[in-house]
Order: structure tokens, then C-alpha cells, then sequence
């Protein structure tokens, strides 16, 4: 049977890099999964595909079909190249989902696998957010199991099917054609090895459930939506791959005066009207303690004053924000006599001589 380029065939150079032979194959299985595709000749092209895929993406199969083209494969009585042993469960996985196959292919379904993540939404105070603080959080989580030291069961053995290898040869017929294919061994699960005993105490898995308090130290600084990763407190790990990891999201609460913009503090500062005019001295709390602040004669609605240094600190960067104050001019709403005569009294005094007046009273 005469065969096409594997490179013709992905639609790459010879000098293509492992990433476009990766992209390529990827496109093309995409176009031409049976699942996908109605043309006739679907089955043919995907097959074609993955087999140049999987000789051109390993690097020692790849120098030799280089060398020899595919006279490289034709040992077996001119079979070509087998690809049964090849896995493609993880890229099959991730065009088409993790409920793909991997076993069609020759993958290892019982290969060891980290145990998923697990997200968990923390509430803060904003002190406990800018100061950081130490929480204690109640979890489940999977523990090697101490009665069997993690084999689940007693008195080991080389698995009678399998012979310790963890799969088994088995010939499948599926729309590619037939294929001899590698499926996880269903004495062993995967594992090689039996027990005369199951452990009782985790019934064969390895690992028990234990709930548990854990202490994690709050960085200060954090702020909403910020994730901390605690690792090893995730799910339990597939096979007796590692546990997930704990990603601790945090909503801060608001405060009654203080507002955040990254690590810099704002502050509404309110004064009456005779202070923006006269100039004051105020005490201003901050988040450290209270500092004085001097306003001068004449300050005007919504200005703003820096204090520097005043704000929270970046751990990731050594560095401390601001603290901004602006002022709030509150006008009285109620005046006693006294004040209104004083009022009425200032209003007799030409108050109109900045140019915001002059530009309004042309077009009057």
C-alpha cells in the first residue's frame, strides 16, 4: 500500500518544530473525528493522521523515518507502523473532553494522576485582609491509609493476569479498522499487583477519609478574588498519583470610612464650611493610628491630600501605598439664628471674584 508523507500528510515542513506537528495533528483530528465529520473517507484521513502523528512527535521515530521514510516501520512482514501502543489520551482528551477513550488508542487508563483541586470561598474583615491573620478551616481530606500503608491490603502478589504489567492484549474492532490494543487489567485495576487481603479499613483504595482542622497563615495584603494555594489538601490522587491542591479565594468586607484601590487608602474626609475657608488643623485616622493633617485657607470640594507611606504593604514588593484624603465640604442643613444672621451677613461681601464666576456670568 503505498502511503503519503507524514509531514505531506500533517501539512508541515520537515523542519517543523514539535509544537506545529502538535497543532497540525490537533486541527486535523478535530476536522476529521468520526463524531464530527460525515465525509466517507473520514475514518481513513483521522487514522492517517494520528499515525503520522504519532511517528513525526517522537523525536528518536522521527530521526529514523527521516533517514529511511517508512521502510523505517516495515519490519513486521511489511505491516508498517503500529501505533496501538501509542497514547493519545491526552490530546484526545483535550479537543474532545475527559470522558474520551484512552484505552481505544492504547492508553493507560490506571496511569497514576494528581486528584483534582478544590476551591473554597474565604471571608475577610478588611483589617484581617490588610494585616493578614491566621484562619482555621475544617476539611476533608484523603490520607494515606496508616493500617496499610497506603497498598490497600495484605500479603502482595504478582497479578495472575496481567504478570504484573497492569494491562492486558486485547483485540478491538472499531471504525478504524482492527487494532490490537492495551486495556487496563480489571483483576489489578491497573496496578500489577494483588493482595490475598483487602485492608478493611480503606477497602483496597489506599487512602481514608479524615477530617481535620488546618491552620493557614493569611499573607496581609490580599485582597478580593486573591487565591492562596494550599497544597497537598485537594482530592485524593488517581491511582496513587498526589492529592489536588486547596485554592482559597477571598471576598474582603467593605469598611464603614476606608476604601481600597489596590494598596493605596482613600478617606472621604468631611469639614464644615468655615473650615475650607479658614484652613484647619484635623486629626485623620488611619489604618496604623491617627495622624494631624493641616487643610489651608480656602480648599475647595473634593481636593485631595497624599499621605505618603499611610497605606498597606506589598509583600511581593517590599513597598507601602498612600493614603489619600479628599475633603467633603458638608453644608449645614439647619442654621440657629445666630448662624444664619452671620451667613446673611458674609453675603454682603463680594465672594464672586474667581474666574469659575467670571466665565459663567459672560453668557448671563
Amino acid at each position: 500500500m503505498n502511503k503519503r508523507d507524514y509531514y505531506e500528510v500533517l501539512g508541515v515542513d520537515k523542519s517543523a518544530s514539535d509544537d506545529e506537528i502538535k497543532s497540525a495533528f490537533r486541527k486535523l483530528a478535530k476536522k476529521y473525528h468520526p463524531d464530527v465529520c460525515k465525509e466517507p473517507d473520514a475514518a481513513e484521513k483521522f487514522k492517517e493522521a494520528q499515525e503520522a502523528y504519532a511517528v513525526l512527535s517522537d523525536k528518536d521515530k522521527r530521526a529514523r523515518y527521516d533517514q529511511y521514510g517508512h521502510q523505517a516501520f516495515n519490519g513486521n512482514d511489511g505491516a508498517g507502523y503500529d501505533f496501538s501502543g501509542f497514547d493519545f489520551s491526552d490530546i484526545m482528551s483535550d479537543l474532545f473532553g475527559g470522558g474520551f477513550s484512552s484505552s481505544f488508542f492504547g492508553g493507560r487508563q490506571n496511569r497514576s494522576s494528581k486528584g483534582r483541586d478544590t476551591l473554597k470561598r474565604v471571608n475577610l474583615t478588611f483589617n484581617e485582609a490588610i494585616f493578614g491573620c491566621t484562619k482555621t478551616f475544617n476539611i476533608d481530606v484523603m490520607d494515606t491509609c496508616s493500617s496499610c500503608s497506603g497498598k490497600g491490603g495484605f500479603g502482595e502478589q504478582t497479578c495472575t493476569k496481567c504478570h504484573g504489567t497492569g494491562t492486558i492484549n486485547a483485540e478491538q474492532r472499531t471504525l478504524f479498522g482492527t487494532f490490537l490494543t492495551k486495556t487496563t487489567c480489571d483483576l489489578c485495576g491497573g496496578k500489577g499487583k494483588i493482595y490475598k487481603e483487602v485492608c478493611k479499613e480503606c477497602k483496597g483504595k489506599g487512602k481514608v477519609r479524615n477530617n481535620k482542622n488546618i491552620d493557614v497563615k493569611i499573607p496581609a495584603g490580599v485582597d478580593s478574588l486573591n487565591q492562596l494555594r494550599v497544597q497537598g489538601m485537594g482530592e485524593a490522587g488517581i491511582n496513587g498519583g498526589p492529592n489536588g491542591d486547596l485554592y482559597l479565594e477571598f471576598y474582603v468586607e467593605e469598611h464603614e470610612i476606608f476604601k481600597r484601590d489596590e494598596f493605596d487608602i482613600i478617606l472621604e474626609l468631611p469639614i464644615t464650611i468655615t473650615d475650607a475657608i479658614l484652613g484647619c488643623k484635623k486629626d485623620i485616622p488611619t489604618i496604623n493610628g491617627t495622624v494631624k493633617l493641616t487643610i489651608p485657607a480656602g480648599t475647595q470640594n473634593g481636593e485631595k491630600f497624599r499621605l505618603k507611606g499611610k497605606g498597606i504593604e506589598n509583600l511581593h514588593s517590599y513597598k507601602v501605598g498612600d493614603m489619600y484624603v479628599i475633603i467633603k465640604v458638608i453644608v449645614p442643613e439647619k442654621l440657629s439664628k445666630e448662624q444664619k444672621k452671620l451667613i446673611e451677613e458674609l453675603s454682603t461681601t463680594d465672594l464672586e471674584s474667581s474666574n469659575e464666576f467670571k466665565k459663567i456670568n459672560k453668557y448671563i
